[in-house]
């Protein structure tokens, strides 16, 4: 399992969020307070942010762990922006493809973060594998889950669906081929965040800062404002507020929208 968080807000330094507040990210990778499966994560860590006025992100990723990696402590000190995607990662399976494998996943203006595990892996993919291109399995990132993962929701983005939709429509086709899957997905484009919470902890912040909007696996702080989503639900989110859907089926969509939620359709 891993650990990952997606900011939107006011510009600041990649630290603000990522390593000064006491539950941090880079604390959360081997003393994490809501992880419910694994335990440290050593197996990579990842940065993807937006310069201004730069509709592709930027990214820093390495195999190793977090908390050892001397420049990023410089990178989260001196680099500003006013959007971010980051995670440490738990590998759920061996592999040697380094940090090719750790989030953020990339691609046009998107950042992509997969928090969980396909059961079955990688037999399980096999009926997935008919909904991309050949183009799309050969281009993988790593031969992980997570990449796979990224590969299906990518594919959506670049059909036209919305951060919203590509994730729900994903979440639920994995759920139907490999079910109990673990399926907590984290999005941004830069100007908005789509996320869900499936099998794993997912929460939500908004301000204090008017305009910043955070979601992450587990609060950074102990600000009160912190609001667990529960699970089977997508969140959908900008820096005018956050909108909650229910993934489960024939079940009617409710919202928790602190300030004007989003007009983007969601699923």
């Amino acid at each position: 399992m891993c650990r990952h968080i997606a900011v939107l807000g006011p510009d600041a330094p990649l630290g603000e969020s990522l390593s000064e507040p006491p539950y941090s990210l880079v604390r959360q990778s081997w003393a994490p307070r809501h992880m419910r499966n694994g335990t440290v994560s050593a197996d990579g860590f990842g940065v993807g942010w937006y310069a201004p006025g730069d509709p592709l992100p930027a990214r820093y990723r390495r195999a190793g762990p977090i908390w050892g990696d001397e420049s990023f402590a410089d990178i989260a000190r001196v680099v500003r922006a006013p959007a971010l995607l980051a995670a440490v990662r738990d590998a759920t399976f061996a592999g040697a493809d380094a940090e090719a494998a750790a989030a953020p996943f990339a691609g046009g203006p998107w950042l992509f973060s997969h928090n969980g595990a396909l059961t079955g892996w990688p037999d399980s993919a096999e009926p997935l594998a008919a909904l991309l291109p050949p183009g799309a399995l050969l281009r993988l990132a790593a031969r992980c889950d997570a990449a796979f993962v990224w590969a299906l929701v990518e594919h959506r983005l670049l059909g036209g669906d919305p951060l919203g939709r590509a994730l729900a429509e994903v979440v639920t086709a994995v759920d139907r081929a490999a079910p109990a899957s673990r399926l907590n997905l984290l999005l941004t484009d830069g100007a908005a965040v789509a996320a869900t919470a499936w099998g794993d902890s997912l929460w939500y912040l908004t301000g204090p800062a008017p305009g910043r909007t955070v979601v992450a696996s587990e609060p950074y702080d102990d600000d009160p404002g912190w609001t667990e989503v529960p699970d089977r639900t997508l969140v959908t989110a900008d820096r005018t507020g956050v909108t909650l859907s229910s993934l489960l089926p024939h079940t009617p969509h409710a919202s928790h929208a602190p300030s004007p939620p989003l007009k983007e359709p969601v699923l």
